[in-house]
């Protein structure tokens, strides 16, 4: 491993910060596992499936928000230089309230009742909206000098137009109000997986993967992509609200291809390619470009194609699952490791990363997960008979990787010196 000579370790905030954010994660993935196997096939794999609209948000909200929460708190002043405002106060809420704002829509899409929404809606305002609040305070402070700090600077505000826009959604589906869905919905999903999951994911991607893996740096283009290639398509989509069209949706998916197309030239140029969780990032970087494709092609491709279940996976799960299952097995031991490496007598020898998390465990991980992400892509062939098994393993692949990790936070723990 190679740090980049730009971060600053000695801003660090305290492991319960990020801990307490990335750590959930895992068990949240198994709750999502076991409501496919067992939840309400009916309508699968359409879109507005009752059981697809709510895997989608505990996917997205429950399981992988908070993780990327936790990393920015990380990142922004060990990369930036800026601390979250109040960090260490508002990260004990993010997990709950993610969790809680999921919980919610999926009450109000399975069950059919209101109340779900109301309790999502104002969950999500009240709590993650401070958090992305003090992001984009943070952010105003972040001086511009490499991709990740380029998107790391104005994220913050990605996270709040995805939050707004969903709450809105919540308005027309809880109160009733008269909004326009079909744009709403696009550009709540446009902005939540491009504008937040996507762009965050590739600034990240700009440090870890040469950290980790070795990969590149990352290039000019990509520099004069990101983030605003993605988010200037997006920031117009908002004139649809008010009955001006744009293309703005075809000009978002390039954007998004072109990034995806950057990041599978880098990590097939990693050195590390023998490492366990490379194949997540392989699988995430092709993931977004199949998904870019395909919906740029949908106009032409076959109507009775299940476009937009294929389209969620390659996003949600392979670009959002896999990649965060790859950060998770490698951030959560680098912690662990450099803050014992702090706290230690520097007689005392701190265990290398790999005795915190040995690779043979992680790659039967991997395997699962990449099974299990596999199986989803193939539901629509046999929805009644693919839900099961599918659901079993993706909850099977993210219980190992939650036990894993506690392994991890068990020796922390041991090994930390008291008082």
């Amino acid at each position: 491993m190679s740090a980049p000579a730009n971060l600053d370790f000695e801003l660090a905030p305290a492991p319960s910060v990020v801990f307490g954010c990335l750590l959930p994660a895992p068990w949240v993935g198994i709750a999502a596992g076991l409501l496919l196997a067992f939840g309400p096939v009916e309508g699968l794999p359409h879109r507005f499936a009752p059981l697809s609209l709510a895997l989608v948000h505990v996917v997205a909200v429950g399981m992988l928000l908070p993780v990327m929460l936790g990393a920015l708190f990380q990142l922004l002043p060990v990369l930036a230089g800026v601390p979250v405002p109040a960090a260490r106060h508002v990260s004990p809420l993010v997990a709950p309230c993610c969790i809680a704002t999921a919980a919610g829509l999926a009450w109000g899409f399975i069950g059919g009742d209101p109340r779900g929404f109301s309790l999502a809606g104002g969950v999500a305002l009240a709590g993650l909206g401070t958090v992305a609040l003090l992001l984009a305070i943070a952010g105003r402070r972040v001086a511009v000098v490499n991709p990740s700090t380029r998107v790391l600077r104005r994220v913050g505000w990605a996270l709040a137009a995805t939050l707004a826009l969903g709450a809105a959604l919540a308005g027309v589906f809880g109160y009733g109000w008269a909004l326009p869905l079909a744009t709403l919905l696009d550009l709540h999903l446009a902005w939540g997986l491009g504008g937040w999951l996507a762009v965050l994911l590739a600034g990240v991607a700009a440090t870890v993967l040469p950290m980790f893996w070795q990969a590149p740096r990352p290039s000019a283009v990509f520099e004069r992509l990101l983030p605003w290639a993605v988010w200037l398509p997006l920031l117009a989509g908002f004139a649809e609200l008010a009955g001006q069209l744009l293309p703005w949706r075809p000009l978002a998916l390039l954007a998004l291809a072109a990034l995806a197309a950057i990041g599978c030239y880098a990590v097939l140029a990693a050195r590390r390619r023998h490492d366990p969780a490379w194949p997540l990032w392989l699988a995430a970087a092709f993931s977004w470009l199949a998904a870019a494709l395909l919906g740029l092609a949908a106009p032409w491709l076959p109507a009775a194609w299940p476009l937009p279940w294929w389209i969620g996976v390659l996003a949600l799960v392979g670009g959002g699952v896999l990649p965060v299952n790859a950060m998770l097995g490698k951030i959560i031991p680098f912690l662990a490791w450099l803050h014992l490496r702090k706290r230690l007598p520097a007689r005392v020898r701190v265990p290398p990363m790999q005795a915190l998390l040995p690779p043979a465990v992680q790659r039967v991980q991997v395997g699962l997960v990449l099974l299990a992400w596999a199986g989803l892509l193939a539901l629509p062939l046999a929805p009644d008979r693919l839900a099961g098994p599918a659901g079993i393993a993706f909850a099977v692949s993210q219980g190992l990787l939650g036990g894993m990790l506690l392994h991890v936070l068990g020796q922390f723990v041991r090994l930390r010196p008291r008082g």
